[in-house]
């Protein structure tokens, strides 16, 4: 159903392509040259990286001026021209957005160029594992309980909803990070049956109230549909909500803290 652009190294190779996916997708555009083709599809994930790391610092501003990101982005949403909602969230993943935009910037420093809007969105993007954690101690803290010892359920570990794909997955790096500042982690994910990662080693877990009872701290780190966040937040003393799942469920004040 995705569009595909063909850029050819002559005009031959361009008819030849374009007529194979003809066959195939809807729509085939043809552009001049091979360059073309893949800036395209650079241009198209750096505009993703670069629009999710605003999202990014703008929880991070909201957090300071007490007002809730998820509510100002739908607000912005309802502007029917110039605006496209992006969202924060614990970081980036997959194959393509934190990869292709740091390629390009790289390609361009061997041509004399430093493609700044580049490196600055993925500094910020990177920031957040770190500050999902700093939400989780600081939930921690005002229960009188230290991140050294807790005892915590990560909820989805994936890079996003639906899939079971743990490439760059902000999960990882929050978990990674978690374990090194001693808390015990168990996680959940319906996609990813075992996790075994560059030092994780965790073992994976049903989602019921007797788990959650137990638990310090549920941290939700992707948000797939098929946990139920009603019960996660019915039955948990602390959620910490890096995706906005929690959206249409009421808490007492201070059990469910956002990005």
């Amino acid at each position: 159903d995705i569009p595909k652009v063909v850029g050819g190294i002559t005009p031959a190779c361009t008819t030849m392509t374009s007529a194979l996916y003809s066959q195939i997708v809807s729509k085939v555009m043809e552009v001049s040259n091979p360059t073309v083709a893949e800036l395209a599809k650079l241009y198209e994930n750096t505009f993703r990286s670069v629009n999710i790391a605003l999202a990014n610092e703008f929880a991070l501003m909201c957090r300071y001026l007490g007002a809730s990101v998820w509510e100002v982005i739908e607000a912005a949403a309802t502007k029917p021209f110039g605006f496209m909602p992006f969202s924060p969230g614990p970081g980036i993943g997959g194959h393509c957005i934190p990869i292709d935009p740091i390629y390009l910037s790289w390609k361009l420093r061997l041509n004399g160029y430093e493609a700044r809007f580049i490196a600055l969105a993925d500094d910020i993007n990177r920031s957040m594992p770190h500050q999902v954690i700093t939400l989780l101690m600081d939930g921690l803290n005002a229960r009188k309980k230290c991140l050294n010892g807790a005892n915590l359920l990560m909820l989805g570990v994936a890079y996003k909803r639906g899939v079971g794909d743990l490439r760059e997955s902000p999960a990882l790096d929050v978990m990674k990070e978690l374990q090194a500042k001693g808390a015990n982690l168990v996680y959940a994910d319906p996609f990813v049956a075992t996790l075994t990662h560059e030092g994780l080693d965790l073992p994976r877990v049903n989602v019921d109230a007797d788990l959650l009872r137990k638990q310090d701290g549920v941290v939700i780190l992707t948000d797939h549909r098929e946990f139920d966040y009603r019960l996660v937040v019915e039955n948990s003393d602390l959620v910490v909500d890096s995706r906005n799942a929690t959206r249409n469920i009421s808490a007492p004040q201070g059990r469910i803290l956002k990005l």
